[in-house]
């Protein structure tokens, strides 16, 4: 009895947590940071189309003589900096949202990639670069020829 007695509070307890609102925290005073300092970082899509390892991501407003990429077997690093074109004093911005300056993403892959074999291309400010993957299952039959 006593034990179904402890299950009933808890029970009880449970309800209450529920039924009160939770408060909800405003920050009034966020972390200030300016946009130009430090280096962002790029978000990305990784996926896998069957035959290669493929990294997306936004870089609208980033030539693409801006862009470095880096491929190894197993990563990919996407380098850039995104320049403003004109300037703006911070006293005249009612929302400043957008990144300016550096940034760059290293992704460890899945799967070990072709490096020699990669690609990048950049159309409407989304970057794909699309690595083959190389198959570890994958045996090639070797011919044994005469060393005369």
């Amino acid at each position: 009895m006593d034990e179904e007695k402890k299950n009933d509070d808890i029970f009880v307890e449970l309800a209450k947590v529920k039924s009160e609102p939770m408060p909800i925290k405003v920050d009034d005073a966020p972390e200030e940071k300016h946009p130009d300092e430090g280096e962002g970082t790029l978000t990305v899509d990784v996926y896998d189309d069957g035959d290669n390892i493929v990294v997306q991501s936004t870089v609208a407003g980033v030539d693409e003589d801006e862009l470095e990429i880096n491929i190894t077997r197993e990563s990919v690093t996407i380098k850039g900096e995104r320049k403003k074109s004109q300037k703006v004093e911070d006293k005249n911005y009612f929302y400043q949202e957008l990144f300016w300056g550096s940034f760059s993403r290293s992704i460890i892959l899945p799967q070990e990639v072709d490096p020699d074999e990669s690609t990048a291309s950049l159309k409407n400010g989304v970057l794909t670069v699309k690595m083959p993957k190389l198959s570890r299952g994958k045996t090639k039959k070797l011919k044994v020829k005469s060393a005369d």
